[in-house]
């Protein structure tokens, strides 16, 4: 067990309604403190290949089988033997619950089997301490109801080995303290530190969920390992034909339209995004609920109309550190000033890397000096009005010059097409404004999902207003890639010639997209999220679309004061 984290306190009775702790939990305990934690006191948890291949070791042991005898009954050494599958008992004593996988009773006394999906290792106690341990919090709860027992036992699945587990008083004194440390730690709130440098990591499943190096970096200076971000193999799906049809069958969502049908498996599908008159059976959304997918619906012309998701994840209290946090003025502030001031950074870099008229070189210098300028002011402004303000200033200085990037005098065509004075919306009037408007509903959607996974209520913010139906905390955290992804795409599909000046129709004085700019433009901004970049502080290299998960969650760590200071992503 860490020695990082040693209680000497009992733990609280178990009194009324109170959770009891699971066995498999007592495991976790052992083997990590914060592991436990997270899984069974903020409810996290991530599929992978290992659990889904522990679930199928458990099939048959979870259909059951057979009738556990009375405690007299199987003190009965002539009794018949017995073996059931799928106990559940718990002890009120002790606190803890355990869904048992195998019980034999036989000569007396009922030993607790529990699978295992892998090999018996080498070790010489048989095997690893938090598996004895796991066993022994489940012999622990038949004693407490009335059984004998002698021993215990656990089933190496891959190797079909069955292992005895000594109930030895050192092992019953770990297990009894896991127990206790467990449920202390449940009722005081505290989230156990994050192992240092151990090779649990790189296998654990919820080490991109934990971030236990970068957690370090920032309470020992320790130099992140390049293991939590994994990427997940998953993207998002957009429909936008119109009158196309969704449904699932079987593992698969089926995207069914008058030219035919796309079929994709629902494990690789992350989000789906739907454009005007589409259909999802009920089914389909259920499914979706139950993988944790959000649907974003945009009308026809683009514009974000709502968010369909399931209950989401079960850890209150992310969100009550953001409530608590949002209604501190002082707190609020000092997150507002560093959001606004990695947006104008951000806002800064793409005019110094992207400038294509060497001819203004002079605008250039001025614009970027200014732009130097009002990020020093935003850092220490003292209001939200002041903050404003400079963000304001900011941004009427880098649209003046967002022309710039857009294309070279050289290219006429490219210019008159694509020619833009400042930024407007409700409607956009000219082509440039269009894709800027689809690619910050595109953001926004990014942001609110990210922000939805973790536990955050998108709509309570720190910076933007509070208002009825407007996710606040997702414009907030959208600011400072609003330039580097956003703009960037909207860039990047003009310059690389993914969208014509003739994708685009008028009606009235306002510039909508025409089907396949606007399927260019979301090539383009999913293109971006999956290129990847070094982190500036913990210098791996990530995907954006990872980062932005990584960079929610550090939210998460900084509201509830495991980390001091929240590292806005602002490439050099």
């Amino acid at each position: 067990m860490d020695k990082q984290f040693e209680l000497s306190l009992p733990a609280p009775p178990v009194l009324g309604d109170a959770p009891l702790v699971p066995a498999r939990m007592v495991n976790e305990w052992v083997y990590c403190p914060r592991l436990a934690y997270l899984e069974w006191v903020e409810g996290e948890w991530a599929e992978t290949g290992d659990t889904a291949e522990g679930a199928r070791a458990h099939a048959r042991a979870d259909k059951g089988g057979g009738e556990l005898p009375a405690p007299e009954e199987a003190a009965d050494e002539d009794s018949p033997a017995k073996r059931v599958r799928s106990v559940t008992l718990s002890s009120e004593r002790l606190g803890v619950i355990a869904k048992m996988d195998m019980i034999d009773a036989e000569d007396g006394a009922v030993t607790p089997i529990d699978i295992k999906k892998g090999k018996r290792p080498h070790v010489a106690e048989g095997a690893y301490e938090p598996e004895r341990a796991q066993v022994c919090a489940q012999a622990l709860i038949l004693e407490d109801n009335g059984y004998r027992v002698t021993e215990g036992a656990l089933w190496y699945a891959a190797s079909r080995e069955r292992v005895r587990v000594e109930l030895s008083p050192a092992l019953r004194e770990t297990t009894l303290r896991a127990i206790s440390e467990l449920r202390l730690a449940a009722a005081s709130g505290r989230r156990p530190p994050p192992l240092i440098d151990s090779p649990k990591c790189v296998r654990c499943a919820l080490a991109g969920i934990c971030l236990p190096d970068e957690t370090n970096f920032f309470r020992k200076g320790a130099v992140p390992r390049p293991l939590n971000p994994a990427d997940d193999p998953a993207l998002p799906l957009y429909v936008q034909t119109p009158g196309a049809r969704i449904r699932k069958s079987g593992e698969e969502i089926i995207v069914e339209t008058d030219d035919g049908k796309i079929e994709t498996p629902l494990i690789s599908v992350s989000e789906v995004a739907l454009f005007g008159p589409v259909s999802l059976t009920t089914p389909t959304l259920h499914e979706l609920f139950r993988r944790n997918t959000p649907v974003a619906w945009f009308s026809t012309g683009g514009w974000l109309m709502g968010h369909t998701h399931g209950t989401g994840p079960e850890n209150a209290y992310i969100r009550t550190n953001q409530y608590r946090a949002s209604f501190d003025e002082a707190r609020s502030r000092a997150i507002a000033r560093g959001l606004v001031a990695a947006k104008i950074k951000n806002q800064r870099t793409m005019l110094r890397r992207n400038w294509r008229d060497e001819k203004s070189a002079d605008g250039k210098d001025e614009a970027l000096g200014s732009l130097k300028r009002l990020i020093a002011r935003a850092e220490h402004a003292e209001s939200a009005q002041a903050l404003l303000g400079f963000e304001g200033e900011a941004a009427a200085i880098y649209f003046r010059y967002l022309d710039r990037m857009i294309a070279s005098p050289a290219d006429a065509d490219l210019a008159s097409g694509f020619s833009f004075e400042k930024r407007n919306r409700r409607p956009p009037e000219d082509p440039v404004n269009a894709m800027l408007s689809l690619s910050y509903a595109l953001l926004m959607r990014t942001f609110f999902a990210a922000l939805q996974s973790v536990g955050f209520d998108p709509y309570r913010g720190f910076y933007h207003v509070i208002r009825h139906g407007r996710p606040a905390l997702a414009l907030d955290m959208m600011e400072p890639y609003r330039p580097i992804l956003a703009d960037s795409a909207v860039i990047s599909a003009i310059n690389n010639g993914e969208v014509k000046p003739d994708g685009f129709y008028r009606n009235g004085p306002s510039c909508m997209m025409k089907s396949g700019a606007r399927k260019a433009l979301i090539a383009a901004y999913e293109r971006r999220l999956d290129q990847e970049t070094t982190h500036p502080l913990f210098g791996y290299r990530v995907s954006m679309r990872r980062l932005i998960e990584v960079q929610v969650r550090l939210l998460a760590r900084h509201l509830d004061g495991e980390i001091k200071e929240y590292p806005h992503y602002t490439p050099r």
